[in-house]
């Protein structure tokens, strides 16, 4: 493991950080401590702290798993360093140790402490990562969900909370009522308008348990949009040695990411922020172009390329990508489905950005899983598709290439490729309706599944018949057969 005492006698090609880990203070509370979140805000909060300690951030995990007690001890027996290793399309690394998050602690073991960290008046920023899927939005009516039995649950028993949403109206009904300053609610998942999806989630929350306080949160909370992006693999015991050989360090939660990663968010904050474009953030009255570009480009990209890749019996996303008939679908899609229906952000070229995405897809040294980018289908399609579907059955553009990707997600979740390997695809929003849609030996049902519910208000008759004609396809003649030319 590494502690504060391997920071005295780091390998040479190991970079510390750049100030004194206990001469920091916190002022951010993090829910939801993942590869993605200890890589992208973390490694941002790590440069400024030197200029600006008072920004160090105290980590939260929300489920008392006995993976996440794991987690927490990890956490804990490191001091909560971790080492960092950043690696090129070329092959060029380099490595350094984390030091801005300054505690872990699991929330069900302790509720109260955590609760104290969110009244703080120190704790000026609330952020997560707690998945796209995790903000509790019915998809239907478009509201929070407060059916939800750990939602009800926390309304029932406010002042002991157990959901982000409980822990964090709870936090702000008690700063009110101190007299402090609300805290700045931002949201780090990959979602479009990210920050107005946690809006509706908290004050939804808000306003069924206190209407008041709901009011109170609204005018003095901020939750600034943003958009993220950085590609961070899953670490497998095996990746994690290859790391820890490589950087000569003993580290039990190393981390490895591309050398590109990008941050443009919302200058919106309740209560001061840190100095984050000094680290590079793009600090912008409205992310919406760049976070179009960046979802409907390199997100649909990715899951656009995996979904066939996984069928064909690609495990990662590098080898996908090297296959020429995958790529060419990749670049098709991008050139005639979403570039001529997208609008770039100043300074930017969609052609330059598809070049930039092709290239990190390669990167070796990410060795990212297909499944894991496949993972939790269902909202990414949602996400990530709708707007190019939209765009293209309401212009009466060629649908093929959208079919072909929905029909390679649908036989995706069969969970069979076709060497006759079998993989498990994971779907947290399905239940057993759904995967029985999804399982259906005809090809009309699937359809039904909420997947493709940003598009059901269309005329989607010639989209499904393709779709239905292109599984069949893959059924009899193979993945790259129903590749449309």
């Amino acid at each position: 493991m590494i502690t504060r005492e391997t920071l005295k006698s780091l390998p040479a090609n190991v970079q510390a950080p750049p100030y004194d880990i206990d001469g920091v203070k916190p002022g951010i509370v993090h829910f939801g401590v993942g590869n993605f979140f200890r890589a992208h805000e973390a490694f941002y909060v790590e440069q400024i702290l030197e200029h600006a300690p008072d920004w160090a951030i105290i980590g939260v995990g929300l489920t008392g798993s006995d993976r996440s007690k794991k987690k927490a001890e990890e956490f804990k027996k490191q001091d909560c360093l971790y080492s960092l290793t950043e690696t090129a399309p070329s092959g060029k690394s380099t490595v350094r140790v984390m030091g801005a998050l300054r505690d872990y602690l699991l929330a069900p073991a302790d509720p109260e402490a955590v609760l104290k960290h969110l009244a703080d008046p120190a704790i000026r920023i609330v952020s997560m990562t707690i998945t796209e899927g995790g903000y509790n939005i019915n998809e239907t009516t478009g509201a929070f969900d407060l059916e939800n039995a750990a939602v009800k649950a926390d309304l029932q028993n406010p002042e002991k909370p157990s959901t982000v949403f409980g822990y964090v109206v709870e936090a702000l009904r008690r700063r009110r009522d101190a007299g402090h300053k609300a805290f700045t609610v931002m949201s780090c998942d990959n979602l479009r308008h990210n920050g107005n999806v946690a809006r509706k989630a908290f004050l939804g929350y808000a306003k069924a348990r206190d209407p008041e306080l709901a009011k109170w949160i609204e005018e003095n909370a901020t939750f600034p949009n943003g958009m993220v992006d950085r590609i961070t693999p899953t670490v497998s015991t095996a990746i994690a040695k290859k790391l820890n050989t490589a950087s000569g360090l003993d580290d039990d939660l190393p981390l490895v990411a591309e050398d590109f990663h990008q941050w443009v968010l919302e200058d919106q904050f309740a209560d001061g922020r840190p100095p984050l474009e000094k680290a590079g953030v793009q600090m912008v009255r409205d992310v919406t172009d760049w976070e179009h570009v960046k979802i409907r480009m390199l997100n649909a990209g990715h899951v656009t390329l995996c979904f066939p890749g996984i069928l064909v019996g690609y495990e990662n996303v590098d080898d996908a990508i090297e296959d020429s008939e995958l790529l060419g679908n990749l670049k098709n899609y991008l050139n005639k489905d979403v570039i001529p229906t997208l609008k770039a952000p100043s300074g930017m070229t969609l052609e330059g950005y598809r070049d930039s995405v092709i290239s990190r897809f390669s990167n070796k040294a990410m060795s990212d899983q297909t499944l894991r980018i496949a993972s939790d289908g269902c909202s990414k399609v949602q996400v990530f598709w709708t707007e190019t579907v939209r765009r293209a059955i309401e212009g009466k553009r060629d649908l093929s290439r959208i079919a072909f990707g929905i029909a390679s997600y649908l036989e995706m979740l069969r969970g069979r490729d076709e060497k006759g390997g079998t993989y498990e695809s994971s779907e947290p929003t399905y239940g057993d309706a759904e995967w029985k849609l999804a399982k259906a030996d005809d090809f009309e049902s699937s359809l039904k599944l909420p997947a493709f519910d940003g598009w059901r208000d269309l005329d989607t008759s010639e989209l499904d018949q393709k779709v239905i004609a292109l599984r069949k396809v893959i059924r009899e003649k193979g993945v790259k057969a129903a590749i449309p030319v």
